[in-house]
């Protein structure tokens, strides 16, 4: 018999859920000391793993988790660039846009 892979999970360090690795946004902070969002998963460095939803996005961010997580300050332009991407996140997950009642 045979087993099929097992994929390898991660935790998300704002809601600290333990998902499958591609279901999660890896920040990674490189030897050089950039931190940088890692699509591939493979960029040598500090990795930390964020939930692909909005709301954990802006939770790690705020509450420091992911400053913690990597070990350094968060740029600001990174934090802006993060935040973006996380607000349209957070509208598609709440059934559409903001204001329709």
């Amino acid at each position: 018999m045979t087993r099929g892979r097992v994929a390898p999970t991660r935790t998300c360090v704002a809601c600290r859920t333990a998902r499958a690795k591609r279901e999660l946004v890896r920040i990674v902070r490189t030897p050089l000391g950039r931190v940088e969002p890692d699509p591939t998963g493979r960029l040598a460095g500090r990795g930390a793993y964020v939930c692909t939803g909005g709301t954990c996005l802006m939770t790690a961010i705020d509450k420091g988790a992911l400053a913690r997580a990597l070990a350094v300050a968060i740029p600001t332009e990174l934090r802006a660039e993060l935040l973006a991407r996380a607000a349209p996140m957070t509208t598609n997950e709440e059934g559409g846009e903001r204001g329709q009642e």
